[in-house]
């Protein structure tokens, strides 16, 4: 099922005398392909969990409208819109066995769409098989570890066969080797059922490895959408930018001249661009060591990593007091020496205007 947006808006009131209203999505105008598994990615408050509730329908839009498929669900109770809903926290009744919670949704159906208790003992051994938890339907929330509480929730979202799977940010409670494994297989369970999901995070590693597309999100608003990959390579602003990249991009203050990228008072690379004052924004893996090269950069130490090398240094124009620069375990670098040279590798360094904070294409 394919999800849409136009122009959805939810503004909280401000609480206390004279406090201003807080718009927590922005006229926000989303389209999500039928099957997609889309994460939507920023950094906290920036209204990614409102736009799941909004979805779900827990809160209401101050405006705009919402459509499941050609269905406009935007006043549709939560209840009759097919959604299935993956807390933070779980969300486990305590006193109640896996089977129990995971039957818990069907139980609550009505009417024709309520299965026979056979039907419904099927389904939950089957969402139990898919998450791989089946062997442990008779224990309580309390005997199971916090990725095996976290299969159950999901199995108890995926019975009912939902048209559309929201997780809000289910992996924040595991530890980092069990956010790697269940992020994996949250992945293989969306690509079985082939059901449109939506995942909020703000780890954008996590967005990034699984997600068909990512949304970008600051302050309500939606700053770029598209494939991972896609937008680590061409940003639409600076917050895109160093939002996104494990170590995140270097951004120095910088000029053009003369049809030059300057640095202080180095020219880094040339680049076919009105002179202007810019931000130059150069990725971890853009940094070329190279003896004669433009750009020097005070050397601070070395981090070896196995297949790469990670070279912290600094220098006076950039944002951030390390620059950090991965290169490839062959090069040789002299510790000994207090400054070391870089060439930029072009498709590398982005540029932004001073002001604006956009992409300036070149």
């Amino acid at each position: 099922m394919n999800v849409t947006l136009q122009d959805l808006t939810k503004i909280f009131p401000g609480r206390g005398k004279g406090a201003a209203d807080v718009v927590a999505v922005d006229h926000m105008d989303l389209q999500i392909p039928d099957g997609c598994l889309i994460g939507l990615l920023g950094p906290s408050g920036c209204g990614k969990s409102t736009v799941l509730n909004l979805l779900s329908g827990l809160l209401s839009p101050t405006g705009g409208k919402i459509f499941f498929g050609e269905e406009e669900v935007t006043h549709l109770p939560p209840e009759k819109r097919g959604v299935g809903l993956v807390f933070q926290s779980y969300a486990l009744y305590p006193h109640l066995t896996v089977r129990q919670n995971i039957l818990f949704p069907l139980q609550n159906l009505k009417g024709k769409d309520r299965p026979t208790k056979e039907q419904m003992l099927q389904k939950a051994q089957e969402a139990a098989n898919l998450v791989q938890i089946g062997t442990l339907m008779d224990r309580k929330p309390s005997e199971l570890s916090g990725g095996q509480q976290q299969r159950v929730a999901i199995a108890r979202a995926l019975v009912k066969m939902p048209k559309l799977l929201l997780l809000d940010e289910p992996l924040s409670n595991l530890d980092a080797r069990l956010r790697l494994q269940t992020r994996e297989e949250l992945r293989r369970i969306q690509n079985e059922t082939g059901i449109t999901t939506i995942f909020v995070t703000h780890d954008q590693e996590e967005a990034m490895s699984i997600c068909d597309l990512i949304v970008v999100m600051k302050d309500g608003k939606l700053h770029q959408i598209g494939k991972p990959q896609d937008i680590y390579d061409d940003p639409e602003d600076l917050f895109v930018a160093k939002f996104l990249g494990t170590p995140p991009i270097s951004v120095f203050s910088g000029q053009i001249r003369d049809g030059q990228v300057w640095i202080g008072d180095e020219a880094i690379l040339p680049a076919p661009v009105p002179d202007q004052e810019v931000w130059v924004g150069i990725r971890p893996e853009g940094f070329q060591p190279d003896p004669e090269g433009p750009f020097t950069c005070q050397l601070r130490r070395i981090e070896v990593m196995g297949r790469d090398i990670s070279v912290i240094c600094g220098h006076e124009a950039c944002q951030a007091t390390d620059i950090r620069a991965i290169i490839s375990s062959r090069n040789k670098i002299d510790v000994t020496s207090p400054t070391i040279r870089f060439r930029p590798v072009p498709e590398k360094v982005d540029l932004f205007a001073k002001d604006t904070e956009l992409r300036i294409r070149w």
